[in-house]
């Protein structure tokens, strides 16, 4: 009895301890191998790298355009786009 109810406990445990693990593994997309910049104000809604006012992971933004909100780019790319920048603007 004594065993079952640690077996069951262990399990819920377990049970939920899986989305935490899973949240805290979501961050930043990874670091493509190609020479990169990071460009600002350019990604559609939740399709961020990173980094926004309120987040710190890929995916986040809630807006088109966000300012503070970037993408992973070819290396020299950034400027050639409309609203592009290499710095963040105002969210």
């Amino acid at each position: 009895m004594k065993t079952t109810r640690v077996l069951i406990t262990t399990a819920v445990a377990a049970a939920f301890s899986v989305p935490l693990f899973t949240s805290a593994q979501a961050g930043p997309a990874p670091v493509p191998k190609f020479e990169h910049e990071k460009c600002f104000s350019i990604a559609r809604a939740a399709k961020n790298d990173c980094q926004t006012a309120n987040s710190s992971c890929a995916g986040t933004s809630k807006r088109d355009k966000q300012g503070d909100a970037w993408v992973y780019v070819p290396k020299g790319t950034c400027e050639k786009l409309v609203d592009g920048s290499l710095q963040p603007k105002r969210a």
